[in-house]
């Protein structure tokens, strides 16, 4: 009953629309971030490269490239939801939403959709970019797919929390800044938490962004430092959840309709 409520023509539409706005300007949403990372990973390798060979078993370039493409993704997923939401509000286009028959679900929809996409896309050039310079392997096709959907679907979700909650860009900002930035940085993009003490090693697994990277590594390269099953059920869970939530913000209409 639910889902022949659904104005799927007004999704899609409005999902085209969010593709559209990021694919117009490919050299900022797409190109420059994987720029980002490749300075990144010549960074490291130029100055660790000599000194750590093997992380874990691992090649230290691969290790470092299977992180460096997951984060890229999910910041970016990250920013697309987000900035969208967050333009509508300050340029006041937002209305445009919100007359058209689209409910909460379709909005949900379109804009976690399109920034998955987002997401996957830069995934996808920055995978062929970095290949030019390291041999990237091939584990587990599934693990790489069901990690890279999870942990954008994740982080789109957060960007349309984000664009309900702040009402300028420098909420927006702040929020990229001190929360979504650390946690990527500090979930074991550029190092194995089996090297960390155990405290803070048991901290850093209660960290989601740790199980998207370290669920990724693993599609690519068969190391894990964290458990895949609990990984699993920890992403999906946070998603439904996150999903429910952002769900019913919208059909409420919170911090959108005043």
């Amino acid at each position: 009953m639910f889902w022949s409520t659904i104005n799927w023509f007004g999704a899609f539409t409005l999902l085209k629309k969010e593709v559209w706005r990021f694919l117009k300007v490919y050299h900022q949403t797409l190109f420059s971030p994987v720029v980002n990372i490749v300075l990144f990973l010549a960074v490291f390798s130029l100055s660790l490269g000599n000194h750590i060979e093997n992380v874990e078993g691992v090649p230290f370039p691969i290790f470092v490239s299977a992180g460096l493409i997951m984060m890229a993704a999910m910041q970016n997923a990250f920013a697309n939801s987000s900035s969208s939401f967050v333009m509508g509000k300050v340029m006041g286009h937002i209305v445009d939403y919100l007359i058209p028959p689209l409910g909460a679900f379709e909005l949900l929809f379109a804009f976690g959709v399109g920034a998955i996409l987002r997401g996957i896309s830069v995934a996808i050039v920055a995978f062929c970019v970095i290949s030019v310079f390291v041999k990237i392997p091939c584990y587990s096709l599934s693990h790489i797919i069901f990690y890279l959907l999870f942990a954008c679907s994740f982080l789109a979700l957060l960007g349309v929390l984000c664009g309900i909650l702040c009402s300028t860009f420098d909420h927006m900002s702040a929020m990229t800044s001190y929360v979504i930035t650390p946690l990527t940085f500090l979930s074991g993009t550029f190092y194995s938490t089996n090297s960390l003490p155990e405290f803070w090693k048991n901290i850093a697994h209660f960290n989601p962004f740790f199980y998207m990277i370290d669920g990724f590594r693993y599609g690519i390269t068969g190391h894990n430092d964290g458990n895949l099953e609990i990984g699993m059920i920890y992403l999906f869970s946070i998603n439904l959840i996150l999903a429910i939530v952002i769900y019913k913000m919208i059909k409420r209409g919170y911090r959108i309709k005043n």
